[in-house]
C-alpha cells in the first residue's frame, strides 16, 4: 500500500505541478472477520460522499461503485433482462428445461464459502436506509421498517447506525464480533486489541 500510495501521490503531483503531501493520512489495514464487519464497512466506504455532505444520494455520488451498481441495476430493470450468468436450467416434472433467476449476491473476502447471504435489491435498500439515518445534514430520523437483511444478521438499527457513522473512531486492525476478533489477536500474539470494547457492544454474538 506505501509503494502504491507514493507512485499516484509523484503522478498526481506532476500532473498538478505541485509539491507536498497528497494523501489525507496513512493508509489503514483491517481484517473484517465476520458478515457483519464485511456488511458495515461496504456501507461506510459507499456512503462516504452522502457522509461529507458532496451529494444527497448515493445514486447521485460520481465515480463511485454504488453508483456503477445502481445504474447497471436500473438498466437490466428498464430492458427486462436478465444477464447469462444470473441465470440457471432447471428441469421440471414434465422434462422440460426451465431459466430461473439466480439472485446476485456478494461474497464475503474472509470466507468465500460462506458470503453474505443478500442481493443487490437488498444492499441497494440498507444503503439507502442508512444514508438517511447519518447523512449530516439532515435530522437523523431513521425510517420506519428495519431492512430485512439487518434482521438476517441478528443487528439491531441503533447498533448498525453508530457502527456505521461511526466506523473510523471505533475500530481498528480487527472488525467484528468480539470472540472472532480474540482469536485472531491471539494467532498473532497480541496483547492488547483496540476496539475490541466497540465491537462486543456493536455486533452481535
Amino acid at each position: 500500500m506505501r509503494c502504491l500510495n507514493e507512485s499516484i501521490a509523484r503522478q498526481a503531483n506532476k500532473e498538478d505541478n505541485c509539491k507536498g503531501r497528497f494523501w489525507e493520512g496513512r493508509f489503514k489495514s483491517q481484517s473484517l472477520l465476520d458478515e457483519q464487519a464485511l456488511l458495515a464497512c461496504m456501507v461506510y466506504v459507499d456512503l462516504n460522499p452522502v457522509r461529507a455532505g458532496i451529494c444527497e444520494t448515493p445514486e447521485a455520488s460520481d465515480f463511485t461503485s454504488i453508483q456503477q451498481r445502481l445504474q447497471a441495476y436500473q438498466e437490466k430493470a428498464e430492458e427486462n433482462q436478465t444477464p447469462s450468468h444470473l441465470k440457471t436450467g432447471t428441469i421440471d416434472n414434465n422434462g422440460k428445461t426451465s431459466e430461473n433467476i439466480q439472485l446476485n449476491t456478494f461474497t464475503g473476502g474472509f470466507n468465500a464459502q460462506k458470503g453474505i447471504p443478500f442481493d443487490e435489491k437488498d444492499y441497494f435498500e440498507l444503503t439507502d436506509w442508512t444514508g438517511r439515518a447519518v447523512h449530516p445534514k439532515k435530522k437523523g430520523s431513521i425510517p420506519d421498517g428495519l431492512p430485512s437483511l439487518l434482521t438476517r444478521l441478528g443487528m439491531q438499527e441503533a447498533q448498525w447506525i453508530e457502527t456505521v457513522s461511526g466506523y473510523e473512531k471505533h475500530f481498528s486492525d480487527y472488525v467484528g464480533q468480539e470472540a472472532r476478533i480474540r482469536d485472531a489477536g491471539a494467532a498473532r500474539g497480541m496483547k492488547w486489541l483496540r476496539g475490541l470494547r466497540a465491537c462486543k457492544r456493536l455486533f452481535s454474538g
